[in-house]
């Protein structure tokens, strides 16, 4: 298939890169050129605007940062939109708002196009792995043509409802992970305290009840104190911003995470976007004085 990409991130590129060696044409267009570096010599085409890579392909994919962002890609001046044509999709991996996401797949349908909002998780490791778990909003009959796409670099597809599911699904998802982040913060901060073995402790937790993944993996770098690993704090910060206004519009109580998006903006407030989402246990010990 002719398939489009924008984001070529540090989860984008080797999604991208999953679906050329899948024998795909490759489509792209990127607002920072060096981005587009490691496809130099792929055989992708390079498009002068989201509009023109839209009119050239069958499938278009973003995976980019913010709300704003992705609606300028689709319906902005030289957006997809301009390109777009009946049959024609566009497949959202993006973490952004879900009202947004439903104005661009309703300006899409005027075109007789569709959208998927499709966010996934895993991380850039599972996206070079080719395994990330997504979860899927949109028309099911979209979903299914699409599919054999999204197999070549995931391996959990999941369809939630209709646009925007994807979306909300994404902001529990997140809610979940960074609230047991939190957790782990503060279970490390306690038995620091008690003066008891960390690495011990998370290894007694593992084989329990409260063993996760968040213990296992983000434990680990509190304990090793690598705070420069992983996922960019402002990335959290920014999905629960989201969450947090769709809370406050719908009047949904969500304490334990209106309790956690405080710790996320006092970590922003110590100069931690760019560190490790672990690096809550810093926002923790600066409020208590215990600092390694």
């Amino acid at each position: 298939m002719e398939v489009g990409f924008v984001g070529l991130g540090a989860m984008g590129r080797p999604m991208a890169q999953h679906l050329q060696r899948a024998g795909h044409r490759l489509h792209l267009w990127a607002r920072r050129p060096e981005s587009l570096a490691p496809f130099a010599d792929s055989g992708a085409v390079v498009h002068d605007t989201p509009a023109a890579l839209a009119a050239a392909t069958d499938v278009a994919f973003t995976i980019i940062t913010t709300s704003a962002d992705v609606e300028q890609v689709a319906l902005g001046a030289g957006g997809f939109v301009e390109g777009a044509r009946p049959g024609w999709v566009h497949v959202d991996m993006s973490t952004i708002a879900p009202g947004t996401t439903r104005r661009i797949a309703a300006a899409l349908a005027e075109r007789g196009a569709a959208m998927l909002d499709a966010p996934v998780s895993g991380g850039a490791v599972a996206a070079e792995a080719g395994s990330v778990a997504m979860m899927v909003g949109g028309d099911a009959d979209v979903l299914e043509r699409v599919r054999p796409l999204l197999e070549c670099f995931s391996r959990v597809i999941v369809h939630v409802g209709d646009n925007g599911a994807g979306e909300v699904a994404k902001a529990c998802n997140q809610m979940i992970m960074v609230s047991t982040i939190q957790a782990c913060a503060e279970a490390m901060l306690l038995a620091k305290a008690h003066g008891v073995d960390l690495a011990a402790m998370r290894s007694a937790l593992m084989g329990g009840s409260a063993s996760s993944r968040m213990l296992e993996v983000m434990g680990e770098r509190m304990i090793r104190r690598d705070f420069a690993a992983g996922i960019e704090a402002r990335l959290h910060h920014k999905d629960f911003g989201i969450l947090m206004d769709e809370a406050t519009r719908l009047g949904a109580p969500l304490p334990i995470a209106a309790q956690v998006w405080q710790q996320l903006n006092a970590l922003m407030a110590q100069g931690g976007a760019h560190d490790d989402t672990s690096s809550l246990l810093r926002v923790l010990e600066a409020s208590s004085g215990r600092r390694d």
